[in-house]
């Protein structure tokens, strides 16, 4: 086995937690891997509880300015109290994520004799699940696909013995929540339902079971395959989010497939999946000891401490593997499961959790070289913006749009829940049009920034009207809260919501810096420009508290939790870059105090917030914290099918984890490469190929220690800055020239297509 981009298992998944993965961004199913009967947990990416709905307290506008008041008076509770009722959503919840269905396939055998060389696998490096074992010398074997291009999951059962093949095939499982599952001919069915609410959503699924030999009618509810060399299951599905005719387009796509064989099939999923697969590669020196199945590796990690590069390699490839299938253009971005989750009442609604979930699950989007599949972010985004407006007018009396720390497919921006150290933040918007900002700088892409700049511009304008001067003259955010944290004061009250929280700050600094530089580059809103630079000049910059940490809020406030699983405080040292070590070092120091501070009393201990740690490491340049992180992340917060758990499972992990692997190899912040900044030294050696930086280029090298060998191709023709020692060796492409050596870094203008080579 290929133990960098395989993941298997010598027995079949007992629970939700060790089954794999495969889906095309729109479809997706969790397959156990069963012997008798497997299960296909499926999921449809607009599967959700019901409709839109208007959703905005009509209280909160006329309660705002009292409630100011009194959180600065400090009277916290009496604050609280009034957000609880005035603030809240109406109803509190926005819709949730929902499961298409089971889909179960019982295979019988002519021979009662246990089964042996059972064999589960996922084949990252061309996304294909399979199951092969033995059972009285005849071999029998399953392959998965989720296409994108056929738009279908499709499974091909097959034997090594003529007409050994017996199924029945059935789907259930959504408890009373569908209409029909009754075969509509001798080979299909026709499964379908609604998800409730005035305006709720409708969903089809067809199922179609093709035989190779042998005979296939329906008996009940059921299909029937009997006496064949093969037989492949299709399974297509649609729902009225997205065609009125939802179930015709559902038979439809079926019907596209006919005469394609699952070969067919097959071949051109695996060319369109490899299409952005192949885009970049991370090589470790090989320290594993043996070729086991990814289970036991994981033990023995947890149990014997093992070192295993290969299975950071397997983590990082698993993390692109799940972006490229649960992120495809023209689908819903991934929420706080992806598009996997077998639950009709999800924990936390399976919603889009923008409080860092969600963006989280985009960080390595742009660095991995999958930029194309961060799209799907920026389109709900702009399904929030009218929404966002009549939040803002209705809560706040505020122009631009606002969203709070929830959204869901329909790009609901009221607040979320009745829990006061998340509900009342207004910062879901802001933090959400980063990522466009991000994406530009990534790829330099000017006709996408013009398209993108107005909705930038309208984030910034909410808060142009909603900060308040405090009393030392700065703009501060009020009501809001330190995601999702809670402090206490002198006196020893208790609270969360409170004025001008560090991480509001942060956020709204590079919120107005992206709109400021996207109006220079575009040569649009230059009077809007300077009063945004004015207004961030009022902005309260990151401070350093009593305890040598950076203050979470603008009072020097203790935690009642300090081992707290956010450090939204450190959102300035990452994703953003306010904080750095060659830029900011007396901040640095501090940043690392904060996080020193919250492992001591527990902090990490869900594997988000360990992968959000260890970026902090990397940007630190600690190359030994960033290793153990990992570690721990994959000791303590990794299930056996290489899921990220909270607990339970949230896909941020495996995103926030793969996107530190890179940064601890490449960064490229503050508009300079730094290679090998936190190369932990059980990466004594290896080879990164594809890895995108921000300034539109592309880079590959090799390294030995500490030294590199480095190939960087310009995309867009922008100025290449990299740190690195002055007596590098460095050679030009006709298009690039070094200009000067300044402040540890080169300077490199370069053309389009120029190539840059660096040695030290």
């Amino acid at each position: 086995m290929n133990n960098s981009s395989v993941l298997w298992y010598k027995q079949p998944a007992e629970n939700w937690d060790e089954a794999l993965p495969i889906g095309n961004g729109r479809l997706g199913a969790m397959v156990f891997g069963g012997i008798y009967k497997e299960r296909y947990q499926l999921n449809e990416d607009s599967v959700w509880s019901g409709g839109p709905r208007e959703r905005n307290n009509k209280s909160a506008l006329e309660n705002l300015e009292r409630v100011r008041t009194l959180i600065k008076e400090e009277k916290i509770p009496d604050a609280e109290k009034l957000i609880l009722k005035a603030f809240s959503g109406t109803p509190v919840n926005q819709r949730h994520y929902m499961p298409l269905g089971d889909l179960s396939a019982e295979q019988f055998y002519e021979s009662d004799k246990e089964p042996d060389g059972y064999v589960r696998m996922l084949d990252i490096e061309n996304s294909v699940m399979s199951v092969s074992y033995k059972i009285d010398g005849v071999e029998y074997k399953r392959e998965c696909i989720a296409s994108y291009p056929d738009e279908v999951i499709a499974v091909k059962y097959s034997a090594s013995r003529a007409a050994a093949v017996n199924l029945r095939i059935e789907i259930d499982g959504r408890d009373d929540y569908f209409d029909d599952n009754s075969p509509v001919s001798e080979d299909t069915i026709l499964y379908y339902g609604g998800c409730g609410g005035e305006d709720g959503i409708n969903f089809a699924s067809v199922i179609k079971v093709i035989p190779s030999g042998g005979s296939v009618h329906s008996f009940g509810s059921s299909l029937v395959a009997q006496g064949c060399d093969e037989v492949t299951v299709l399974i297509c599905a649609q729902t009225s989010y997205r065609y009125l005719d939802y179930k015709e387009k559902a038979f439809f796509d079926i019907e596209q497939l006919d005469g394609k064989t699952f070969e067919d099939m097959k071949k051109e999923h695996i060319a369109d999946y490899r299409h952005f697969y192949d885009r970049m590669s991370l090589t470790l020196n090989d320290n594993s000891e043996e070729d086991l199945p990814t289970d036991k590796r994981l033990e023995r990690i947890r149990q014997e401490g093992k070192t295993d590069n290969k299975l950071f390699e397997l983590y990082l490839n698993f993390g692109r593997y799940l972006m490229i299938s649960g992120s495809r253009e023209g689908t819903l971005p991934l929420n706080l499961q992806g598009i996997w989750n077998e639950n009709m009442w999800p924990a936390w609604g399976c919603r889009f959790t923008i409080n860092i979930n969600t963006q989280m699950n985009y960080w390595p989007a742009e660095v991995c070289n999958l930029s194309e599949l961060h799209m799907p972010l920026f389109d709900l985004i702009e399904k929030m913006r009218p929404n966002g407006r009549h939040t803002a007018k209705e809560m706040y009396n505020c122009g631009g749009f606002v969203a709070h720390h929830n959204t869901d497919l329909w790009g609901d921006t009221a607040p979320q829940d009745l829990w006061l150290p998340a509900t009342s933040w207004p910062m879901g918007a802001a933090w959400l049009c980063i990522h466009i900002w991000e994406h530009y700088k990534f790829t330099q892409d000017k006709e996408f920034l013009d398209k993108k700049y107005d909705t930038l511009k309208e984030a910034a304008e909410f808060f142009t009207d909603f900060l308040i001067e405090n009393d030392d003259g700065k703009l501060v955010t009020c009501p809001s809260t330190s995601p999702e944290n809670t402090y206490i004061t002198k006196s020893g009250t208790k609270g969360s919501v409170c004025i001008g929280p560090s991480m509001d700050s942060q956020i709204l600094y590079e919120l107005f810096t992206a709109v400021i530089e996207a109006g220079k580059i575009l040569g649009r809103g230059e009077a809007y420009g300077e009063k945004l630079n004015k207004m961030r000049a009022l902005l309260p910059a990151p401070e350093v508290g009593k305890y040598g940490q950076i203050k979470e809020w603008a009072e020097d406030y203790d935690e009642e939790e300090p081992g707290h699983r956010h450090i939204s405080q450190l959102f300035a040292l990452y994703p953003a870059d306010m904080i750095s070590m060659r830029k900011t070092p007396e901040l640095a120091k501090a940043a690392r105090a904060t996080i020193e501070r919250r492992l001591s009393h527990g902090g990490g201990h869900t594997g988000w917030s360990r992968a959000w740690i260890t970026n902090m490491w990397a940007r630190l340049f600690e190359g030994q914290k960033v290793y153990e992180n990992l570690v721990a992340l994959l000791s303590y917060s990794t299930n056996p099918n290489m899921f990220d758990s909270h607990p339970p499972f949230q896909i941020d992990g495996n995103f926030g984890g793969a996107a530190a692997i890179v940064e601890a190899l490449l960064q490229s912040e503050n508009g300079e490469l730094v290679f090998l900044p936190a190369r932990p030294e059980e990466w004594s050696e290896g080879e990164i190929k594809g890895v995108l930086a921000r300034g539109g280029f592309e880079v590959s090298f090799k390294f030995c220690g500490n030294s590199i060998n480095a190939d960087i191709v310009s995309k867009v023709g922008s100025i290449l800055k990299i740190a690195a020692p002055k007596n590098a060796q460095i050679e030009t492409s006709p298009g690039a020239r070094v200009s000067e050596y300044r402040d540890g870094a080169f300077v490199i203008p370069t053309e389009v297509g120029a190539r840059v080579n660096i040695k030290y």
